[in-house]
C-alpha cells in the first residue's frame, strides 16, 4: 500500500500546486476587475462574477485535494494547512455579507423594505439597485484580494 502512495504522492503535488496557482491567478483577476468595476460603478459586470466563481471552484479543488494530501501521510506545516483553509471561510463570510448588502443599502436610504422602492419613480429605483449591486461588488472583490494573499501565503509555506 504505501509503494502506491508513494507513486501517486509527486503527481497529486503538482496538480495541488498548478491548481493552487490558478486559483491565485483567478482570484487576482476578480480582485482587480471587481476592484475596478467597483470602483467605477460598473453595474453590468458578467466577467468579474465568472472571474470570481471561478476563483472559488479553484480554492474549494485545492482544499479537498490538500486534505487528500494529508490524508495519505502528506503532512503539511501547519500555517500551510491554516493558510490554505481561511480561503474558504473568507469567501463564506464574503457570500453572508453579499446577501444582507441590499438591506444595508435600502436601511442606509432610509426604507424599510423593498416594496417601498416600488413606489419610487423609475429612474430612483435603477439609482438603488445600482447601489445594491456596487456593494455586493465591492465586498465580493475585497473577498477576492483577501484571498489571494491567504493563497500567496499557502504557497510560501508549503
Amino acid at each position: 500500500m504505501a509503494g502506491i502512495r508513494d507513486e501517486w504522492q509527486p503527481p497529486m503535488k503538482a496538480v495541488h500546486a498548478v491548481v493552487g496557482a490558478l486559483a491565485i491567478g483567478l482570484s487576482t483577476g476578480a480582485a482587480v476587475y471587481g476592484g475596478w468595476c467597483w470602483w467605477r460603478a460598473v453595474s453590468s459586470s458578467r466577467w468579474f462574477w465568472r472571474l470570481l466563481r471561478a476563483g472559488q471552484a479553484a480554492v474549494v479543488v485545492e482544499a479537498v485535494l490538500g486534505g487528500v494530501l494529508e490524508l495519505v501521510d502528506h503532512k503539511a506545516p501547519g500555517l500551510h494547512v491554516l493558510y490554505g483553509l481561511l480561503p474558504l471561510l473568507v469567501s463564506l463570510i464574503a457570500e453572508l455579507l453579499r446577501v444582507g448588502a441590499a438591506q444595508m443599502v435600502l436601511d442606509a436610504q432610509g426604507f424599510s423594505s423593498a416594496a417601498e422602492v416600488g413606489t419610487l419613480p423609475e429612474d430612483k429605483q435603477h439609482e438603488v439597485v445600482a447601489a445594491i449591486i456596487n456593494r455586493e461588488l465591492g465586498v465580493m472583490a475585497l473577498s477576492a484580494a483577501i484571498n489571494v494573499v491567504l493563497l500567496a501565503r499557502a504557497a510560501g509555506t508549503a
